[in-house]
């Protein structure tokens, strides 16, 4: 069975290497602005719907992940800052404060049409961090293209005091633990996974 990732996140790739499972990645191309109105992890299913659906007819015996990440602050979304200056901001409205991340994760079989979608969520606390540890954390991890301005799985977590969730790696961007039940479903399970 063919196995494809619908995202060009460098991050989601690592987590799904993980699994020691051969796959692809491919560029979804889905316009990710949130529509009025939508709830964030509304947002986050729809976003990884339209990803996975966005790749089917290049793979059309495969099964295809979709994913997508919101994060909110005090009931604002915030993106990938981009800019180093655009990350201090967003680092500096954060402290000391508690953020939630709805991680959504879908797996679309092209051969059936049939689709397991689910949202994780992650409850995030940042400790009280100075302006001179933004700066030294952004010098040493670049995260500009990190939801948060943060990489938890590297040295980002001396930002965090503590996190809430059921799957870790939902917090990163693509909730191994959920995936591996949905594959389950689909009879692929990655413990014995042909080679």
């Amino acid at each position: 069975m063919q196995l494809v990732l619908a995202s060009t996140s460098p991050y989601r790739k690592e987590l799904l290497a993980r699994l020691g499972v051969p796959f692809e990645t491919v560029a979804p191309k889905v316009d990710e602005t949130p529509l009025p109105g939508e709830l964030p992890d509304a947002t986050a299913e729809r976003l990884s719907l339209a990803k996975a659906r966005a790749v089917v007819k290049q793979f059309p015996g495969a099964l295809i992940i979709g994913s997508d990440q919101v994060a909110l602050l005090e009931g604002r979304q915030l993106g990938k800052p981009g800019t180093h200056d655009k990350a201090v901001a967003q680092l500096q409205s954060m402290r000391g404060k508690t953020l939630e991340f709805h991680t959504a994760l879908t797996l679309l079989s092209a051969l059936s049409g049939a689709t397991q979608t689910a949202t994780v969520p992650v409850r995030l606390v940042m400790r009280d961090y100075s302006d001179a540890q933004i700066e030294a954390y952004l010098k040493k991890d670049q995260p500009y293209n990190c939801c948060g301005s943060a990489k938890s799985e590297s040295l980002g977590i001396g930002l965090i005091a503590r996190f809430e969730t059921e799957d870790p790696t939902a917090l990163v961007g693509l909730p191994l633990i959920k995936l591996t039940e949905m594959l389950a479903r689909e009879g692929l399970d990655v413990l014995t996974w042909p080679d």
